[in-house]
């Protein structure tokens, strides 16, 4: 990361610590249940390195959270409307991943909606559900999207709906690029 941390950084490091240590958990633990380095994890706690979309969501797998839970947690309040401006948005350039909350979470309601978008040749892979038998339903507004979930593979195109229960290993690529929106439930 370049320069000092932004806050939202910094905000999301208090928020990882928390969690762990409120497992009772060392970072040598949680590096062996999320399969992410001990090296790594003592970064993103201190702020130093922003994580990927691969690292967070095995976070999240790991503590049995979305990943839209996990960064509402780690903002201060709830409002019942959000504008498109104030949506966060998590991007992984690397990957191709821009993710944009537009309904945020709030720690008493369940359900989120996410507009998410791949790059052409994006390629996302989950090991395990932030929580299983999370229900999705993936709207596709735009692209091809090739989808695998718990072994059954899916291939969308532009008005496609998948309604599918995660409870271990999903992916998710397109050529061409995807936009869509995902209601977790």
């Amino acid at each position: 990361m370049d320069g000092a941390p932004d806050l939202f950084d910094r905000q999301l490091a208090v928020r990882l610590r928390d969690l762990r240590t409120g497992r009772g958990w060392s970072l040598d633990d949680l590096a062996r249940r999320a399969g992410v380095s001990r090296a790594t994890l003592s970064r993103l706690e201190n702020a130093e390195t922003s994580p990927t979309a691969a690292v967070l969501g095995r976070l999240c797998a790991t503590y049995g959270l979305t990943l839209s839970r996990l960064m509402r947690l780690v903002e201060d309040t709830f409002a019942p409307l959000v504008r498109p401006p104030e949506q966060p948005v998590f991007a992984d350039p690397a990957v191709g991943f821009t993710r944009r909350t537009i309904s945020p979470p709030a720690r008493s309601l369940a359900g989120e909606a996410l507009e998410v978008r791949l790059a052409p040749g994006a390629r996302l892979a989950y090991e395990a559900p932030p929580r299983p038998g999370l229900e999705h339903h993936l709207y596709l507004l735009e692209g091809a999207l090739d989808v695998a979930v718990d072994g059954d593979a899916h291939r969308l195109g532009s008005g496609d709906c998948l309604r599918y229960q995660l409870q271990g290993v999903s992916s998710f690529s397109t050529d061409e690029g995807a936009r869509y929106v995902l209601f977790l439930v």
